[in-house]
């Protein structure tokens, strides 16, 4: 059974930044945003949340997944792999929380997910109401609306505050090691925004898939209510559960090295070219190029490079990011030699 994710309680800014952000440990801040309006309402009724919600609902069209009762609410694929187990539909805000909580006693209810709508869009007026100390203003938060869906197994390649506005939510995470017991999915070719692990891990088959059960070992988990947020660091696996009929989340997604929005190219996008690159290399020639990207990525030496003048250390120093641009011309130029 997965170990509980520790709780912090009555948690500060400064204590957030300086020892629970920097451990690098999953954790939950119970209650850390129970003064948020938003919160409020969701706790006061659902007369009061529909009518919050509605009044900052600007009518854009949020990306809506619709799945069939049978699926019981799992975000994943057809049988075979072939294509995904849902519709894809555009609603506002609004209209789907008038479906939410039209249909929350039915339980063979259509289940409804609208994913990832950047608040700044569908909520203009939420952040300036609801304020997120903890981060700069700059990371705007999304809305993750819908009933009873379970969201597989998956990752995120930047740091993740997820806050719990209304309903319950069970979040199960797994240390970004676990990857090889995890049984992930098609890398290019998922019904979410990235990967996933082809393993339910609520009702785990552990006869197909038996390296499950050591993830599971390693596994934490937290029961999120309304004003508790949730810390996940960057690449730890993470399966989502919403477990009442009518459940909001915002969260947040930041660049942890500088504090602010995630906008440096993602990590797995060099993944992809990497296994393009190597993945066909003879093992000898791929166990060379792995001490080259150790040495070069992941040693934690922070004297490899003291050997060069800092002024000529082009793109193995700090400066590099100046340079971005360039850069990226360069890669784009290298790939299309490739074609």
């Amino acid at each position: 059974m997965p170990s509980q994710i520790k709780c912090w309680q009555q948690v500060t800014v400064e204590q957030f930044k300086t020892e629970i952000f920097p451990a690098g440990q999953p954790a939950v801040l119970k209650g850390f945003f129970n003064s948020w309006p938003s919160v409020q309402s969701a706790l006061q009724g659902e007369s009061q949340f529909y009518q919050y919600m509605s009044s900052l609902d600007s009518g854009a069209q949020l990306d809506t997944l619709l799945l069939a009762p049978q699926t019981r609410g799992r975000i994943f694929y057809k049988d075979g792999l072939e294509g995904f187990n849902y519709e894809k539909r555009h609603y506002p805000l609004s209209a789907i929380l008038t479906q939410l909580f039209k249909t929350k006693e039915q339980p063979d209810a259509v289940r409804i997910a609208a994913q990832s709508a950047l608040v700044s869009e569908c909520l203009p007026g939420f952040m300036p109401e609801n304020q997120n100390p903890l981060l700069s203003e700059d990371v705007i938060p999304r809305i993750w609306l819908g009933n009873k869906v379970l969201v597989p197994a998956h990752f995120d390649d930047a740091e993740n505050l997820a806050c719990v506005i209304a309903g319950n939510r069970t979040f199960t995470l797994f240390p970004p090691e676990q990857v090889a017991n995890m049984y992930i999915g098609p890398l290019d070719y998922a019904p979410t925004g990235t990967p996933i692990s082809l393993v339910d891990f609520t009702n785990p088959d552990f006869q197909r898939y038996p390296k499950a059960r050591q993830a599971l070992e390693h596994a934490q988990q937290a029961e999120l209510e309304p004003g508790d947020v949730l810390y996940i660091p960057a690449l730890w696996w993470h399966q989502v559960e919403s477990t009442g009929s009518v459940n909001l989340l915002c969260n947040y997604w930041w660049d942890g090295s500088i504090g602010t929005a995630n906008s440096r190219p993602s990590p797995f996008s060099s993944l992809l070219h990497s296994l393009l690159s190597f993945r066909q290399l003879p093992l000898q020639q791929r166990k060379a190029w792995q001490a080259m990207f150790t040495h070069f990525l992941f040693q934690l030496d922070d004297d490899a490079f003291t050997h060069i003048p800092q002024d000529k250390k082009g793109i193995l120093g700090q400066s590099a990011f100046s340079r971005e641009a360039a850069i990226k011309q360069w890669l784009i130029k290298e790939l299309e030699k490739a074609e």
